[in-house]
């Protein structure tokens, strides 16, 4: 964020202190509403509020904290600012976290493919009616981009093993849910008991900072310590996924280009059932199937392209290289998790 800042301050366009200090609280809290295990646990811990919602009622606690000093931050998160351009730096198809989290996850996964120049990218920005732009001649750096983030996604992010692991976490999650519910004594820690006995709303989240308290504690480290009590009890599933996930003996993963059928799904449950012994309901823990889905390019977030007649197009028109076709095609493929015997 400050190397953007520094960039189209040095073409002329004016961001005042409060404006660059306003940027850079965005930036560094527009995620912190994420719970343990990232994306992974989104709607398992805090059912239907996106980590989005969440990071806004940290912003509005700590601005009470900091006597209103986060104002212009959160207009900016909000996309509420006079200045649209600053939220696009915050939130957009090309905005700092991507340009940040794509370079750092290829460096530390090996995936080369991913490692884009984001100096490059930052040196061709520039600001054009309010508008946050990329001068033309940086067009196939921005090629390159969405082709890289496309690659991180199937490679990296919806990887076999994450898709797995992430599901397994959820199945767990939604099982200690069940069992406290039904009252059966199952260890959990004093934070995460709260947010499993009850759903909250984001309207409750706003109103009682103790909420946010709590959620603040968790972390990862409370949920390993939890899988490694939770493969002790007695309950079938939850023991069997926890010592699973534990000793990361992952469940399989088929990835296909078609619908994975409820027949071909009902023939694994029923084997899984004689050979456990167990209810159709618990063998669906263990055998389940979703979709996964992967934009290239997303209309909603337009990159923008400034031409070097001044016209601003959008980069879906701009490029030689994609068609509209192409770019706006959105990949769907499904998955099915069964268990390896």
């Amino acid at each position: 964020m400050e190397k953007i800042i520094y960039q189209l301050k040095s073409k002329g366009h004016i961001i005042s202190k409060i404006e660059s200090q306003s940027l850079k609280i965005a930036i560094l809290l527009h995620d912190i509403g994420h719970g343990p295990f990232s994306h992974a646990l989104e709607n398992s811990i805090a059912k239907e509020i996106s980590h989005e919602d969440l990071s806004l009622c940290y912003m509005k606690y700590l601005n009470k904290e900091f006597n209103g000093e986060l104002e212009i931050a959160i207009d900016i998160f909000q996309n509420k600012y006079k200045k649209k351009y600053l939220h696009q730096l915050v939130s957009s198809q090309l905005d700092m976290d991507r340009l940040d989290y794509l370079k750092r996850d290829s460096f530390f996964s090996g995936v080369v493919e991913g490692n884009i120049g984001t100096d490059r990218i930052i040196n061709m920005m520039n600001i054009s009616n309010d508008l946050l732009v990329v001068e033309e001649k940086g067009i196939y750096s921005i090629e390159k981009f969405l082709i890289a983030r496309r690659i991180m996604y199937w490679q990296v992010y919806l990887h076999k093993t994450v898709v797995a692991a992430e599901n397994m976490l959820i199945k767990i999650l939604k099982r200690v849910k069940y069992l406290i519910m039904n009252g059966s004594n199952i260890y959990v820690t004093r934070s995460l008991e709260i947010f499993l006995k009850k759903d909250f709303t984001i309207e409750q989240f706003n109103q009682n900072s103790n909420l946010l308290k709590h959620f603040s504690q968790l972390d990862d480290y409370e949920l390993y310590t939890c899988l490694k009590y939770w493969e002790l009890c007695d309950d079938f599933v939850l023991s069997n996924l926890s010592k699973r996930l534990n000793k990361r003996n992952l469940l399989k993963v088929k990835i296909s280009n078609n619908y994975i059928t409820d027949a071909a799904k009902n023939k694994l449950i029923k084997l899984f059932c004689k050979k456990n012994n167990c209810s159709k309901e618990e063998a669906m823990y263990f055998i389940f199937s979703d979709k996964l889905t992967n934009d290239l390019y997303s209309n909603k977030s337009k990159i923008n392209i400034l031409l070097k007649n001044g016209e601003i197009k959008d980069f879906a028109i701009a490029s030689d290289q994609f068609n509209s076709t192409i770019l706006n095609k959105t990949i769907n493929k499904y998955f099915l998790c069964y268990t390896e015997e």
